[in-house]
């Protein structure tokens, strides 16, 4: 029997495909002939507003699109239960899915149990929280990074702020976990602003991400320094907690709060003032900017070895 004719279709389908796979509007001309492809999303806390956006925005997404893949959404309870995100991605493992895009908990902790995916053929696709490129050299892995430079969009927040400011004026940091990439990015980023305003930054605590917990870093922080003029926070989470924290200590319009992702609580808080700005990363598009690249990976048969580097995504300074 001659195969020719059904290899040079095949062929064709394939390169509709990945032709059509970056907007990802292609027709049922796309659709696997053999195997749809199982795409894991594995994100951080669900409690966070951000992820469920993220994890709706790829729901959506999927549905729009259900003949090209399936998909399986997962999260932990909170920023720091790693130890449990790394039983959802071995779940994943053992769930044979094609390919795995990880928000991770921890840039370091999360390599391991990454590396055993790989190993298993998996395409991995790193979202939202650099993996440490350190850590992933030390065990051989490439993992592509698609998400916005966190550095820059906290500058751009900073900048803002700093106009405010005069020189001399001191601020705190209420950072993520500490142990994340883009926390410790984001402090970077306040960090380049102040340093740029003249402002002085007299502490640097971490808020772990949590309302509860940038409440009490925030609290801490006025009651320490009575001077202090604003306080930066790492996400809007904590920028919730800190506004409460002014509140309570009676220095409304006295100290500055500003934030870092645009989920819908900080909204009313933007429109009064009580948050002076924050930066949209644009949750529901970030995933489905990973799904889009393990998607091209899976139909051009790459290896995990032949993805590219780092796939920059948008992030804008919000403000009322």
């Amino acid at each position: 029997m001659n195969h020719r004719p059904r290899r040079r279709l095949l062929a064709a389908l394939a390169a509709v495909c990945a032709f059509g796979l970056a907007s990802f509007s292609a027709t049922d001309a796309c659709a696997d002939t053999a195997h749809k492809p199982k795409v894991a999303l594995v994100m951080k806390s669900l409690a966070n507003e951000f992820f469920l956006t993220m994890e709706n925005g790829a729901k959506d997404y999927q549905k729009h699109n259900a003949g090209q893949f399936d998909l399986i959404t997962n999260g932990i309870k909170d920023e720091t239960d790693t130890a449990n995100q790394i039983r959802i991605v071995e779940q994943m493992i053992v769930s044979k899915v094609d390919a795995i895009v990880l928000a991770p908990a921890d840039s370091k902790a999360l390599v391991p149990v990454v590396k055993k995916a790989v190993d298993a053929g998996i395409i991995v696709v790193n979202i939202d929280n650099r993996l440490d490129p350190d850590v992933l050299k030390s065990k051989n892995l490439n993992v592509p990074f698609v998400g916005p430079d966190n550095r820059k969009g906290a500058e751009k927040v900073g900048d803002f702020l700093g106009k405010k400011l005069k020189a001399g004026d001191e601020v705190g940091i209420i950072e993520g976990v500490s142990t994340t990439t883009n926390a410790q990015q984001r402090t970077a980023g306040f960090k380049d602003a102040m340093a740029k305003a003249g402002a002085k930054v007299v502490s640097v605590q971490s808020g772990e991400w949590e309302i509860d917990k940038g409440n009490a870093v925030a609290s801490a922080m006025l009651n320490e320094y009575p001077n202090l003029k604003a306080l930066l926070a790492g996400n809007d989470n904590m920028a919730i907690g800190a506004v409460s924290a002014v509140r309570a200590a009676g220095k409304q319009g006295k100290v500055s709060v500003v934030g870092y992702d645009d989920i819908t609580a900080i909204k009313p808080m933007l429109k009064d003032g009580r948050v002076l700005a924050t930066a949209d990363q644009y949750a529901a598009k970030q995933a489905v900017f990973g799904i889009d690249v393990s998607l091209k990976a899976l139909a051009d048969h790459k290896k995990q070895s032949e993805l590219s580097g780092v796939v920059e995504t948008p992030v804008d300074l919000v403000t009322k």
